[in-house]
């Protein structure tokens, strides 16, 4: 192992955690991943967004978790996730200005080991979404780490370099995830709810996965193989 691994391994141990937590974590330790080289058609993306205290992983604190899946092409309405997660203190008020979280919601929301036993439920091994993916994902690691013990390491896709890989033309004109939205005419009935934000980003990776296959980027694997080039092209 890599000093590392070793870290992640010295990490992903068994938290405090209550029956039916214990129970969703061990089920998702169980689980493997999906396979990346399936058809998009045929792959379920699960598009996340997280409200948080700030912008600092290390220090600040999760207020929600927000996902829906796209399955077989299209946006699946029925298959969502929200989830307030229970705060000991109310996040300053120009803060609540941004996400909308109210302070009774943060004082009364799910405790957020179980609402992380339950997003693992939700979300299992599939392929993670989200627009400027690092920022969500490290979160959602910190908080995986420390609340439940669990070394959180899925794939993960960001629209935001996907938009780059796919129209690197307008790319050099827009940088913003409105913007795109924009662009190609989706309607935000929301804006800065984590629920609502997954699903304007997955309405804009619909389109993506259209113009990926138009591209001959055929299946998952592809579609993370062309960030991932790109992303260091550009470094």
């Amino acid at each position: 192992m890599t000093w590392l691994s070793n870290l992640a391994h010295r990490f992903d141990r068994p938290a405090e955690l209550d029956a039916e937590t214990r129970t969703r974590v061990g089920a998702w330790r169980a689980s493997r991943a999906g396979d990346l080289k399936k058809p998009l058609s045929q792959t379920r993306w699960v598009v996340v967004d997280t409200e948080t205290t700030g912008l600092d992983p290390t220090r600040d604190r999760l207020l929600s978790i927000g996902a829906c899946a796209i399955t077989d092409r299209a946006l699946a309405l029925d298959d969502s996730f929200l989830v307030p997660i229970r705060q000991t203190r109310v996040s300053a008020d120009e803060n609540i200005l941004i996400h909308g979280i109210g302070g009774q919601t943060q004082l009364s929301g799910m405790d957020e080991a179980e609402a992380l036993g339950r997003f693992l439920e939700y979300a299992g091994r599939d392929i993670l979404v989200a627009y400027h993916a690092t920022f969500d994902q490290q979160m959602l690691a910190v908080a995986m780490r420390e609340r439940i013990g669990v070394a959180f390491k899925p794939k993960w896709l960001d629209v935001a370099k996907l938009c780059d890989v796919l129209f690197p033309a307008k790319a050099r004109e827009i940088k913003h995830l409105d913007d795109w939205l924009e662009h190609f005419g989706i309607v935000q009935h929301a804006r800065h709810n984590a629920v609502a934000d997954a699903f304007c980003t997955a309405e804009l990776l619909l389109v993506l996965l259209a113009e990926a296959e138009c591209q001959g980027m055929m299946s998952a694997q592809s579609l993370v193989r062309a960030e991932h080039l790109h992303h260091w092209l550009k470094r």
